[in-house]
């Protein structure tokens, strides 16, 4: 038996949204109901690809169970709301991906040369020297990168390698600055603990 189709009615949503904030899960529920069809093509149109809108739309619905609470009418209607936490996960997560392949991509290059340098024609003993050394300096790093928590790891790798300053890492995180600035702060101290001494 097919479903009714969903009558958008926003002083329900609200009604809706703010019980939700209050901790009632049928009201969760029904806002699942509502908004899950569309927050899951909100996401696919960012990610293309089915899997990873089901992760964002998860995410987002946890979310907003965590957030309800903090809903204000006067800021605009739930589902405005709700499309924008969709957009930011998915962005957020096309952005972590790319960095991750920009990343593999990188080490991969690094490695193909350095192959191609240890199976040229002979070096003289410095540049041998020279080359294992930054061989081996790469992998004691990337080793510790992967020995960071993902957190950690995530908010190194959008400064370092995505380019971002704290406060941006921090709206693109939805984290208050201060964490982030400690989550970094330890990530590279425990990056110190790690590669110190190996080097």
């Amino acid at each position: 038996m097919a479903s009714q189709p969903i009558v958008r009615d926003e002083s329900i949503e609200i009604e809706l949204l703010e019980a939700t904030g209050r901790g009632d899960r049928a009201s969760f529920r029904q806002l699942y109901e509502r908004y899950a069809g569309v927050l899951f093509s909100t996401a696919y149109q960012v990610l293309t690809d089915p899997a990873e809108a089901e992760d964002v739309l998860q995410d987002v619905f946890v979310q907003i169970w965590d957030k309800a609470k903090l809903y204000d009418r006067s800021r605009g209607k739930p589902l405005t709301w709700a499309l924008t936490l969709t957009r930011n996960k998915s962005i957020d997560r096309l952005r972590s991906a790319r960095r991750r392949h920009r990343l593999k991509d990188e080490v991969e290059k690094e490695t193909a040369v350095n192959e191609q340098r240890g199976a040229g024609a002979v070096h003289n003993d410095n540049d041998s020297v020279e080359r294992v050394c930054a061989r081996e300096k790469s992998t004691i790093i990337r080793n510790a990168v992967l020995q960071l928590s993902n957190e950690q790891r995530q908010a190194i790798e959008m400064a370092f390698f995505g380019g971002l300053t704290q406060n941006e890492i921090a709206q693109e995180l939805d984290e208050p600055l201060g964490t982030v600035k400690a989550r970094i702060r330890r990530g590279m101290i425990r990056l110190k603990d790690l590669i110190e001494p190996r080097l």
